[in-house]
């Protein structure tokens, strides 16, 4: 059993890059429970084969596996034998793939003494069922290529990363330097190609595979992990291209029940707009008082990224691309709440105006705190600061 995972782990390492570390491969603090989560695409299984290559162990004492490739029916039973000839780093691919994978986990963690790193869909819930694993695991999220990783795979530069506040505050001469070393035409070209780090495989059929990887994220993977009957599976589908139409969409739930035949039945259409949340295929902004609440109204419904925008909608809207972006960006490390005035408000305290090279202060004047963010220019001024720039925070 072992044998043959260890000559496919031989074969996936072989083929392992280690020239490029994400944004969070050194921001890991591992524990002896430690799942890796986030959307199908953005380099989780090559940052776990890049730790495996890398760490300092040697490879007898190190495992890799992936769940959706096993034909055993038990985790535990690998992880014992693996444990029982010296083995120390367990790492699991793929593990909403494996049904019941919430005891085996339990299991391993109760009974072996082994450092045990796994990786699934950002959809993975970890506290729905008696296993608990939220209090055992310790979790981490991760996004797609901020502008700034999309400019050094493309170039080979190192760029650094900037905070919220030494963008707001020192974004003219944060601008000058960034400026010295890159081509701004790249701005474009992330926005309708680089956010999943797959375009650099084979950049021509870039739309194709993302078409397929959304597409097996709502044929598998959120079947496997939410209560989703097949037949529905087409509603999802249906609410996306819904999306399109109308983004950024400001929902109105009467209509959008009608649109998706769904009668009355708001919770369920509630539960879907949540599934495609999760999967970090929509991303749901609610109001603030209402927390996390998934039967709450959500005040504004976007596609995760501007990638997806650009493949799934064909009448692109500009300033629909702008607000995704932005708030693509802004979601990693901040909170994001729609104002009454402006178009976001970050960390309940600072308000942005998202537009064009012309966009003036007039919806957001005389409050503090309140900055117009634009594209199409290269140097902000003031309170005027150039949208690309806050592709550099992670």
């Amino acid at each position: 059993m072992l044998g043959e995972i260890r000559e496919l782990q031989r074969l996936l390492l072989s083929k392992t890059k280690s020239t490029y570390k994400r944004y969070f491969y050194d921001t890991f603090d591992f524990d002896r429970l430690t799942g890796i989560i986030g959307a199908r695409g953005v380099g989780k299984t090559t940052f776990l084969l890049q730790y495996l290559k890398e760490h300092r162990l040697p490879m007898s004492k190190k495992l890799y596996f992936s769940a959706d490739s096993l034909t055993v029916e038990s985790l535990f039973d690998i992880a014992k034998v693996f444990a029982k000839e010296g083995g120390e780093l367990l790492i699991i691919d793929e593990i909403h793939k494996f049904v019941g994978f919430e005891n085996e986990l339990k299991k391993i963690y109760d009974f072996l003494e082994l450092d045990v790193i796994f990786s699934g869909s950002s959809a993975l819930r970890l506290d729905n069922s008696k296993a608990d694993l939220s209090r055992r695991a310790i979790v981490y999220e991760v996004e797609g290529l901020s502008f700034r990783e999309f400019i050094e795979l493309k170039t080979g530069l190192t760029l650094p990363t900037f905070t919220l506040d030494e963008i707001l505050h020192s974004h003219v001469d944060l601008a000058y330097k960034i400026l010295e070393k890159i081509d701004i035409n790249l701005f474009s070209e992330y926005l309708e190609f680089g956010y999943y780090p797959f375009y650099f495989d084979k950049k021509s059929k870039y739309k194709l595979k993302l078409n397929e990887t959304i597409n097996t994220v709502i044929e598998v993977d959120i079947p496997s992990i939410f209560n989703i009957e097949y037949q529905n599976i087409i509603i999802l589908k249906k609410l996306i291209k819904y999306l399109c139409e109308s983004s950024p969409f400001t929902p109105n739930i009467t209509e959008l029940l009608q649109k998706m035949n769904l009668g009355s039945d708001y919770r369920s259409l509630y539960r879907y707009l949540e599934y495609l949340h999760k999967a970090k295929i929509i991303t749901l902004i609610r109001p603030k008082t209402k927390g996390d609440n998934i039967f709450t109204k959500p005040e504004k419904i976007y596609l995760n990224n501007t990638n997806l925008y650009n493949t799934y909608c064909q009448d692109s809207k500009i300033g629909t691309i702008r607000e995704i972006f932005f708030q693509s960006m802004l979601k990693v490390d901040h909170t994001l709440e729609l104002p009454k005035k402006g178009d976001f408000l970050a960390d309940g305290e600072y308000l942005f105006e998202i537009g064009g090279k012309s966009k003036s202060f007039k919806q957001i004047k005389d409050i503090e705190n309140s900055y117009v963010v634009a594209d199409d220019i290269e140097v902000g001024f003031g309170n005027k600061i150039p949208l690309y720039l806050f592709g550099f925070l992670y």
